[in-house]
This record gives C-alpha cells, sequence and structure tokens, in this order.
C-alpha cells in the first residue's frame, strides 16, 4: 500500500450532542420527565411536513373510543352535508319526488337522500332525474361503500389490536428488605386476559455528581431481585435490592432529588388471549418515591375454598415503616 494509500482514521465522536440511542440527549437537555406516568415520551420531532410525521391510521388506531366514534359521527354527517349542497346545487329539477315538508326544505331534503343514498338504502321515494345528479348518486355511492369498508377495517383492528392495561403503584417505595433496603413499586394486570413470561426492565436516569457539566447524564439499568414471572395473575412488587454493587447505594432522598432522577420501567409480557407482545411503561420521578414505607397486603383472605383473591384497590395504599 502506498503512502498515499493508507487508511484515514475517522475522528472519535465528542461534545455532548452524541447521542448514544437511548435519548441521552433528550434526557439531558430536557426540563421536564424523559417518560410521563402514562407511558408518552416527552420529545418534540420538528424538520418533517404534517402528513410524513403523522398518519391517520396511526391516529384513529390509538385514539379513545368516544373520541374515534365522535370523528366517525362528525365525518359521516359532513359527507352527507357536502353532498346534499351539490344537489341542490344541481337544480330544483335534479330529484324526482322531492316534496320539501313543512319544516325540512331543499337542503334538508337533499340531506336526507344523502344518507339514503351513502347508505345504499333507497326507499325509492326520490330519485335523481338529471345528468348531474345521477354523477352525484354515482360517486356518493362508491364513496359510501369505500367508507364503510374502511370504518369497519379500523374497528376491527381497534378490537383486534392488543394493549397492556398493567396499573402502576402511584408512588414507589424505598422499604426494608432482608437485612438493608430496596427499591419496590407494584403493578397488576387491569384486564382480565392472561399474561405470560411478563419481563420488566427498571433503568435509572440521573445527572452524574462528577459531571463535567451540570446536566450530564447517566443511563444505569437496575438488577432486579426478578426480573420476570412466568405467569401475572396476581400483583407482582418489583424489587431492586440496594446491596453493594447498586448505584443507589449511599444516596439519599434530597440526593435523588437534586440529580433529578427519573427511574424509567419497561415492561413486556405474551398475552395468551391475542397471542401477541404487548408493552407497558412508565416513570418514577425522585419525589415520587416514598423512603421508610412499604407496601399493605392487596390478598384478601382465602375463603373456605382456598381461593386466592387480590383487591385491586389496594395498589397504592402504603405504611410507614423505619428504614
Amino acid at each position: 500500500m502506498s503512502a498515499d494509500a493508507r487508511p484515514t482514521s475517522v475522528p472519535a465522536a465528542r461534545g455532548t450532542d452524541v447521542d448514544l440511542g437511548f435519548g441521552s440527549v433528550v434526557a439531558r437537555e430536557s426540563r421536564q420527565r424523559f417518560l410521563n406516568r402514562d407511558g408518552t415520551f416527552n420529545v418534540r420531532r420538528e424538520g418533517l411536513r404534517f402528513w410524513e410525521s403523522n398518519s391517520v391510521y396511526d391516529y384513529l388506531l390509538t385514539v379513545s373510543w368516544p373520541r374515534f366514534l365522535t370523528i366517525v359521527v362528525l365525518a359521516y354527517l359532513a359527507a352527507n352535508a357536502v353532498f346534499a349542497a351539490f344537489y341542490v346545487l344541481a337544480g330544483p329539477d335534479a330529484l324526482v319526488g322531492a316534496h320539501s315538508p313543512a319544516g325540512v326544505g331543499p337542503f334538508g331534503e337533499a340531506f336526507f337522500f344523502s344518507v339514503h343514498t351513502l347508505a345504499t338504502i333507497g326507499y325509492g321515494s326520490i330519485a335523481p332525474s338529471t345528468l348531474a345528479a345521477h354523477l352525484l348518486v354515482t360517486i356518493e355511492t362508491l364513496i359510501g361503500l369505500l367508507g364503510v369498508a374502511v370504518i369497519a377495517g379500523i374497528s376491527f383492528a381497534r378490537f383486534a389490536r392488543p394493549v397492556a392495561k398493567i396499573l402502576f403503584s402511584r408512588q414507589a417505595v424505598i422499604a426494608p428488605y432482608r437485612g438493608g433496603r430496596a427499591f419496590m413499586f407494584r403493578i397488576v394486570n387491569k384486564r382480565s386476559t392472561q399474561l405470560v413470561e411478563l419481563e420488566a426492565k427498571v433503568m435509572l436516569i440521573r445527572r452524574k455528581r462528577d459531571g463535567a457539566t451540570a446536566s450530564d447524564r447517566e443511563f444505569i439499568q437496575l438488577p432486579l431481585e426478578r426480573d420476570r414471572v412466568a405467569f401475572f395473575p396476581l400483583s407482582w412488587t418489583v424489587v431492586h435490592p440496594i446491596d453493594e454493587a447498586s448505584p443507589l447505594r449511599g444516596w439519599t432522598s434530597s440526593e435523588l432529588i437534586e440529580c433529578d432522577a427519573e427511574f424509567v420501567i419497561m415492561l413486556s409480557g405474551f398475552d395468551e388471549t391475542f397471542s401477541q407482545t404487548v408493552h407497558a411503561r412508565s416513570s418514577y420521578k425522585s419525589d415520587e418515591i416514598v423512603w421508610g414505607a412499604r407496601f399493605r397486603s392487596m390478598f384478601n383472605p382465602t375463603s373456605g375454598e382456598g381461593t386466592i383473591s387480590v383487591d385491586i384497590r389496594k395498589l397504592h395504599e402504603i405504611e410507614s415503616v423505619p428504614v
């Protein structure tokens, strides 16, 4: 290899604007929590056009049922109103059999004719009579057939899409644990469906004590006493023991608050009903952790038949204990 063909080394990336893949830049620069309690991220994406960064299909799949039904109703009424306006503009002779009863008027009768056409009902009392009216009926019938197919498909996808409904305790605790202390939070499955092979990961995000700047953060995955359960029919208290190797060893509540610590939780499991993997996530900030407390039992006394039951209303209940 000649001297001119020597490989050039790429300079190592330096500076604090390098993102290592878990949103390190975002977590460093943000003054809010990295992950909201409902699992959404506090990240705003810019640089894309509206239709590049937004999907109507994704929105209709993830929006709440009341809002989805409201959108469908409004779209249905708007479509009929638009076609009714076109029928009126087509002239008074566009529709045969229109009598305009009292209180309805030409637009109202055209609106109800549009409803019959869009739904392919066709009572026969009113019919198109001009070329423009026939063209409008043709277009509206096609839109009606496509609209029914699209709404039915999205509704089916919403019913078929598996979504984990896992409740997180409102607060995490630092509680006594096997002669020491541990960071704990509690979860329960809100749905009656069965989750198997549920896995938990907990990551601690905090500012470094000896960082170059006050905003330097570190991402530490916390080892758990048990990071996976084969079945999840009851509640699960996720525990990180604060031992000699724990990054929480020697830290106090005020120090965690000063370092703007946040505990990010990610759960994944297999839903037997849908035969698909589901996910859930949440987080706890420093001020959402109660020191010197433990969770109260959620288990109800067994009945004469020996059946085990849990009271989900007690998920958030804690009691003070000496640490």
